[in-house]
C-alpha cells in the first residue's frame, strides 16, 4: 500500500503504526464509497405579502397562509434534502430525508406525538427506498412519505402558484407506512400502500386511547391507492398529458376528531395545440365519517410559458364547506357554511440563476352571503365583516 509522506513520518516517530494507518485508510475509503452517490440539495423560500385593508383577524384558511404572514416579510421554509436515489440495478436501494426548518415546518405538523409543532423543525419525508426485480421493477418506500394524492406539491416552488388551493389544504400531508409503486408500461402506473393513520403525525397510532376518545383496534390501519395515465407520443399535441386518480382512507388522527376519514382525488394536466400553454383540473373531496361533513373543491389551472424566463399562471377554484359553524379541517369564522370562489394570478420571471421569483394576486370571495374575512376583535361573530379578501404577494425561492 502506498502511504503519504506525513503518515510515513509519523510512523518513523512511533506516533502511528503503518497497520493502523492502513485500517484508517480502508475505513475512510468505505465511507467515501457510501457517500459517493448521496446528493445534497434543497431551497430557501421567502415572501413578502400585503393583505388589502385593515383588520385581518380572519384570512382565507388555505395551508401555509394565515395572519402570521399578512402585511410583512416572511421566511417561509428552508428545505434540506439528503438522498441516495435508486439506480438501475435489479436490487437497488436508497433513501431520502427531507428536513424542514422555519414557520412552515410548524404548519406541516409531522412532529411525533407529544413533541408539539412549534419548534420550527419537522421531518417532511424520511424513507428507505427499495426495488425488487419483479417485471419492470417494483419500487417500495418504507418510512415517512408524501401523500400520493393531489394536484399541487408540498413544495411551493413546484407549483404554478405561490399560495395553495383549498383542495390542497384538505388533503393529507404525509403518512408513516409502506408504499409500493409499479409502472406497467410507459403510459400506465399505479401505487398502493398501508399506513398507521390518514394523518401526518409520525408514528401515530389509531388504537391509542390517550390520543383519541374513539380508539380503534390494534389491527386498524389506513389504506391508499392511486393510478396514473400518461398520453403516448402517438396522441399528437396531447402527448405527455396526464390523468391521475387516488383515494386515502383511515383514522383521521387526534387533530381531526378521531374519526375515519376518506379523501378522494381526480386530476389532469393537458397539453394544448398552443405552444407553451397547458391546462389542468383537479377535484378534491373529503368525508369525515359520522360527522355531517362533505367538503370538496373543484379547481382549474392555466399555465403559459411566454418566453424562456417569463411564465404566466392562473387558478380558479370553487370550494364548499358543508359544516354549519365552521369547517372541520379549515377554520372559518363561526357564521355557518362556507362557499368560496378563489381566483389567483401569478407572474413568474426567472431573472437570476437557480432563483424562482414571482408576483401573485389572489381574490377570495364568499358566495353564500356569509362574512368570512377581516375583523380585529371578537364581537360574537368572530369579528369577520367582509365577504372579500385581496392579497398581493412576492415570492423568491433559491434552489441549491
Amino acid at each position: 500500500m502506498k502511504y503519504n509522506k506525513w503518515t510515513v513520518a509519523l510512523a518513523a516517530l512511533g506516533v502511528v503504526s503503518l497497520a493502523s494507518a492502513a485500517k484508517a485508510d480502508e475505513g475512510l475509503s468505505s465511507v467515501q464509497t457510501a457517500l459517493a452517490s448521496t446528493t445534497l440539495s434543497g431551497y430557501v423560500d421567502t415572501s413578502a405579502q400585503w393583505n388589502f385593508g385593515s383588520g385581518n383577524n380572519y384570512l382565507p384558511p388555505y395551508r401555509f397562509g394565515g395572519t402570521d404572514k399578512a402585511d410583512g416579510f416572511n421566511l417561509n421554509v428552508i428545505q434540506l434534502r439528503i438522498e441516495k436515489p435508486l439506480d438501475e440495478q435489479d436490487w437497488a436501494a436508497g433513501y431520502r430525508a427531507d428536513l424542514w426548518f422555519g414557520p412552515d415546518a410548524n404548519v406541516l405538523g409531522t412532529s411525533s406525538y407529544g413533541w408539539g409543532n412549534d419548534s420550527d423543525f419537522n421531518i417532511r419525508q424520511a424513507y428507505v427506498a427499495l426495488r425488487a426485480p419483479v417485471g419492470t421493477g417494483l419500487d417500495f418506500k418504507m418510512g415517512v412519505f408524501d401523500s400520493i394524492i393531489g394536484y399541487e406539491s408540498i413544495e411551493s416552488g413546484n407549483n404554478p402558484n405561490f399560495t395553495r388551493s383549498y383542495g390542497h389544504s384538505i388533503e393529507p400531508v404525509s403518512h408513516t407506512g409502506l408504499l409500493a409503486s409499479y409502472r406497467f408500461c410507459e403510459c400506465f402506473s399505479a401505487s398502493a400502500g398501508v399506513a398507521n393513520t390518514w394523518g401526518n403525525t409520525i408514528n401515530e397510532r389509531a388504537f391509542n386511547p390517550l390520543w383519541s376518545n374513539d380508539a380503534r383496534a390494534e389491527s386498524y390501519k389506513s389504506y391508499m391507492g392511486s393510478i396514473a395515465f400518461t398520453a403516448p407520443d402517438s396522441w399528437g399535441f396531447l402527448s405527455g398529458s396526464t390523468l391521475y386518480g387516488g383515494i386515502v382512507n383511515g383514522f383521521g388522527s387526534s387533530g381531526n376528531y378521531g374519526e375515519t376519514v376518506t379523501s378522494y382525488y381526480v386530476g389532469a394536466t393537458v397539453a394544448t395545440p398552443v405552444t407553451g400553454l397547458r391546462a389542468g383540473v383537479s377535484f378534491d373531496q373529503i368525508n369525515i365519517h359520522h360527522v355531517d361533513n362533505d367538503n370538496w373543491s373543484l379547481a382549474g389551472y392555466l399555465s403559459y410559458q411566454a418566453t424562456e424566463k417569463l411564465s404566466l399562471h392562473a387558478r380558479a377554484e370553487y370550494y364548499m364547506d358543508t359544516v354549519d359553524g365552521g369547517g372541520t379541517l379549515l377554520y372559518w369564522t363561526p357564521v355557518g357554511k362556507a362557499e368560496v370562489l378563489a381566483l389567483t394570478a401569478t407572474v413568474q420571471y426567472d431573472l437570476w440563476k437557480n432563483v424562482i421569483s414571482r408576483l401573485e394576486f389572489r381574490w377570495d370571495h364568499s358566495l353564500n352571503g356569509n362574512h368570512l374575512f377581516g375583523g380585529d376583535t371578537d364581537d360574537g361573530n368572530g369579528g369577520a365583516h367582509l365577504k372579500n379578501a385581496w392579497m398581493l404577494a412576492a415570492n423568491v425561492i433559491y434552489k441549491f
